[in-house]
């Protein structure tokens, strides 16, 4: 039996600017799981993520570190940093005029902690004219009880599509 416990499922069925998960985390689960599954963007975009707190608030703060890998299969490879950021930058690159959406699995730790920062891992596999990847991580420097989060195009594009799965993970 797995130790997934499934919380809540978003499917985005039409373009929006910005997509809001809220109270999802809760002091039920220390470990959170979240997929990202046919995320369509309508250009060549990033998607990235922000935090909501527990008063309701997009944190927007320069509190946001995060380091990436991007394995490109044309060859060519990048890393990126961000340094008390506004946002995490680097969630998930895709396009619309391909066949498959991006995807993306998330682990986040302590987010609904007061005392203790927000981290996180993410994976994924975005499709634009070759297969893109990456490997991430990331912290929110501020200890806040976070209950949510929000992924946007800091390009001004919009989501087209997505279906974004959360689960807590229970430690026996």
């Amino acid at each position: 039996m797995s130790n997934l416990r499934f919380i809540n499922e978003i499917t985005l069925g039409s373009a929006a600017a910005s997509l809001s998960v809220t109270n999802v985390f809760s002091a039920d689960y220390d470990i959170y799981q979240i997929t990202f599954t046919d995320t369509e963007l309508a250009a060549l975009d990033w998607v990235e993520l922000r935090f909501i707190n527990s008063g309701g608030s997009v944190v927007s703060a320069s509190e946001y570190d995060g380091a990436v890998l991007e394995l490109d299969t044309s060859g060519t490879y990048g890393e990126g940093k961000e340094v008390n950021d506004t946002n995490f930058s680097r969630l998930i690159r895709s396009h619309t005029s391909e066949a498959k959406g991006g995807v993306a699995t998330m682990h986040l730790f302590n987010p609904f902690s007061s005392s203790s920062y927000t981290y996180g891992l993410v994976q994924s596999n975005g499709v634009i004219t070759n297969g893109f990847g990456t490997k991430g991580m990331f912290c929110l420097t501020q200890a806040s009880s976070i209950t949510g989060f929000q992924i946007y195009l800091n390009g001004g594009s919009n989501l087209n599509k997505s279906t974004i799965k959360t689960y807590g993970l229970a430690v026996t």
